[in-house]
This record gives structure tokens, C-alpha cells and sequence, in this order.
């Protein structure tokens, strides 16, 4: 036996991952995403495919969130926009409101009074992790409706990471808290 690591080919990768038709017809987790106002198209393409990678429920965008088709979503999406349900509302408040009506927890990625770290939290499924503004944040009026609070602790000078890398962070961490209380 040896213990030798080969890379997988592009053709066997592709193989072990489900087509657009396939996907459609498999369950999503119970994981949803608000994002509101995130004014870079690249961060917005890069939490499609993150959504992607977990299965996301679904993905909302609000505010002044661009929303596809547009050349710089799909520049890093990569297809993420075909295979991530998305709804587009301008207001979040709305959709926030209707969230809630189904059962879903509300719990925002911001710096606030009662934030506690993302891994300390107790996650209650279903979820929708909202994330705000590359400079702003979550508005207020948003938190105002969260159950909870969340952040990634930092121990440098700088105070945030980019929210797209911060929702890739804290996304798979939920996504694996969904998946240890499956068993």
C-alpha cells in the first residue's frame, strides 16, 4: 500500500457532483442567506457559489444588491446563478417578515452589543444568516428583526474580513452544525 495522493483529474471531480437537472430534483438544506446592499458584484458572485457549495435553500438579495444576469456576478459565481435558488426584493424588512413566518431563525453576521462568536452559537434550524454592506454592515433596521447576533472574532488590528470570505467562514460552519445533528 502506498501513500501516495494523487489529484484528481477535472473529469473525475465533475463526475462525483450532481448536473443542474439532478440538483433540482435533491433536497436543500435548511440553510438560507439574506444579503443586503452588497455593493461589490464579485463578493455577490462569490457567495452564489459558495451557496452553491452547500446546497443553500435559498439566497435573497435586497437593497442595492446587484443581481444577475451581469458579466461581473457570473465572472466569479461560475454557474452558481443557474444552481442557487435566488429571489431579489428591495426591501429586506419584507422579506425578513416573511422568513420569519415560516419558522426560520434570523441570526445576522454583525459586530453588535449581544454578538457572540459564530462558534459559541447554538445554530436552530431552519437558519437564514444575513450579512449587510461592505462598509456599513447590517443595517439596524434589519438587526432590529434578528434572533441573534453573531461574529467572527479578530485578533488583529483590523476589525472585519471581506463579507464574501466571511460568509464562506461562517456558512460552512452552520453547514456542518447541520450536519453533526443529523446523526
Amino acid at each position: 500500500m502506498t501513500n501516495y495522493i494523487r489529484k484528481l483529474t477535472f473529469n473525475e471531480i465533475f463526475e462525483r457532483q450532481p448536473n443542474l437537472e439532478a440538483l433540482k430534483k435533491v433536497e436543500r438544506m435548511p440553510i438560507y442567506a439574506l444579503i443586503e446592499d452588497i455593493r461589490s458584484m464579485h463578493n455577490v458572485g462569490s457567495i452564489f457559489r459558495t451557496s452553491d457549495g452547500v446546497r443553500l435553500s435559498k439566497l435573497f438579495l435586497s437593497g442595492y444588491t446587484a443581481r444577475p444576469p451581469r458579466k461581473e456576478i457570473d465572472k466569479t459565481a461560475l454557474g452558481a446563478t443557474d444552481s442557487v435558488p435566488w429571489e431579489y426584493k428591495k426591501n429586506p424588512i419584507s422579506t425578513i417578515h416573511s422568513i420569519k413566518k415560516q419558522g426560520i431563525k434570523i441570526v445576522a453576521l454583525e459586530h453588535t452589543s449581544r454578538s457572540i462568536a459564530y462558534t459559541d452559537y447554538t445554530y436552530e434550524f431552519p437558519i437564514c444568516l444575513v450579512l449587510g454592506n461592505e462598509v456599513d454592515g447590517v443595517s439596524q433596521e434589519v438587526l432590529s428583526l434578528a434572533d441573534a447576533a453573531i461574529e467572527i472574532p479578530m485578533y488583529g488590528i483590523k476589525q472585519s474580513l471581506n463579507v464574501s470570505v466571511a460568509f464562506g467562514i461562517v456558512i460552512y460552519h452552520i453547514f456542518d452544525m447541520y450536519l453533526k445533528n443529523l446523526t
